[in-house]
């Protein structure tokens, strides 16, 4: 009998060491496997998220830049004092116009033209933003805020508008115009550095971590705004409330000239990130397997949305529910795939922004209202009636 037992035994430990080996085998044919075929499944996971919508999603990404291009000339022609297009084409490309006078020539090529195309790339940044923070977090209510960013560049934009004469008295006039966005630029930075740093052990970037200290730190860059708000004077709470409002009144060629190289390389790199996006909608150990480097598509998304959400509000303030609505409206209309989605967000947001941006100039001439309050009052009940719809398809 006792025989008997120890033969089952053996046969039991058996098959456990061969269901053991089999997974081993499996796992190392997983992860070695060729090439092309990591890339063919990538394929096919794109192809179920984009499902029958490619074609459609190619056509809302012609008609989105048919909009932005609209959009652009309506900027730079509407104001308090309008322009034709033919007049607004001619100065843009160059073209000796004798008709145009010194006046217009001003207010096209050094007021509306720095600030449209500001607008431009605020708007494409902050939703681009928006999309990789919900592809990373596999969450479609995530947003740029949510990492701290945005609290670290206002903090930083903060301490310059209050303590930057006793910072930096020694900087001459010409730096000193730039100082308030390299300042908001540079707490974007530092708390995103710090928030890596945090997440990050062993090599592994934890995404729940990275969410809950991005909240703790947030709350820590509020506090300490707050603190300098508390000893502001009246000129300085002034400054700073326009400057969290947001607005692209005070556009220059400067700040289009610092804002774009960082936002252009951003939205790149965020294109090269799509296909790990994707493939990430299935779970860090599903992209492993199919080839990509989980780790780096983590730390490639993080920058980005740092550099770009850095850049934004350092140049225009704080501007809300672009990175939130934007990607959301469009993942009901396209899908989800982030080929499409990523360059389509940038195009919405852009044009948006820009109809916001001519929305607070005319509204309230010559007076202007702050963008923030445009894209509040427009965002937040698009957003509340897309969270309203889709309540239970979101598990709220």
């Amino acid at each position: 009998m006792a025989s008997v037992e120890r033969r089952s035994d053996d046969l039991a430990a058996g098959r456990l060491q061969t269901d053991e080996a089999g997974s081993r085998s499996q796992a190392v044919l997983a992860s070695d496997q060729p090439a092309g075929r990591r890339l063919t499944e990538s394929r096919g996971v794109e192809d179920h998220l984009a499902g029958d919508r490619s074609a459609k999603a190619r056509r809302a990404i012609t008609l989105l830049i048919v909009l932005l291009a609209m959009a652009f000339l309506a900027s730079i022609m509407l104001g308090v004092a309008n322009a034709s297009v033919p007049a607004v084409i001619r100065l843009i490309l160059g073209i000796e116009d004798g008709a145009a006078s010194l006046r217009d020539r001003i207010i096209i090529l050094d007021i509306r033209l720095p600030r449209a195309l500001l607008g431009l790339l605020v708007g494409s940044a902050l939703a681009v933003s928006g999309a990789l923070m919900q592809g990373l977090f596999r969450n479609p209510l995530a947003d740029p805020a949510l990492v701290g960013v945005s609290s670290g560049a206002a903090l930083g934009a903060v301490t310059m508008i209050v303590l930057g004469h006793a910072l930096m008295p020694w900087l001459p006039p010409a730096l000193s115009l730039l100082a308030l966005p390299l300042a908001a630029f540079l707490g974007g930075l530092a708390s995103t550095l710090l928030l890596y740093r945090i997440a990050t052990s062993g090599q592994v970037t934890s995404v729940a971590t990275m969410l809950l200290a991005g909240i703790a730190l947030g709350a820590l860059s509020s506090a300490a705004t707050g603190l300098l708000v508390f000893i502001a004077d009246d000129r300085q709470l002034r400054d700073i409330t326009f400057w969290t409002l947001g607005s692209l009144a005070g556009a220059t060629w400067q700040k289009v000239a610092i804002a774009a190289p960082v936002i252009l390389v951003a939205l790149g790199i965020s294109s090269i990130l799509a296909r790990g996006l994707n493939a990430l909608t299935l779970g860090e150990a599903a992209a492993f397997h199919m080839g990509f480097s989980v780790q780096r598509l983590k730390i490639g998304a993080i920058l980005c949305v740092a550099a770009a959400t850095g850049a934004a509000v350092a140049t225009s303030g704080a501007i809300g529910f672009i990175g939130i609505v934007v990607p959301h409206l469009l993942r009901l209309v396209i899908g989800p795939d982030n080929r499409y989605l990523l360059p389509a967000s940038a195009l919405l947001g852009a044009a948006l922004l820009l109809g916001a941006d001519m929305i607070s100039r005319l509204v309230a001439a010559p007076a202007e209202l702050p963008i923030g309050i445009i894209t509040a009052l427009a965002g937040a009940p698009v957003f509340l009636a897309i969270l309203i719809r889709g309540r239970g398809r979101l598990g709220l």
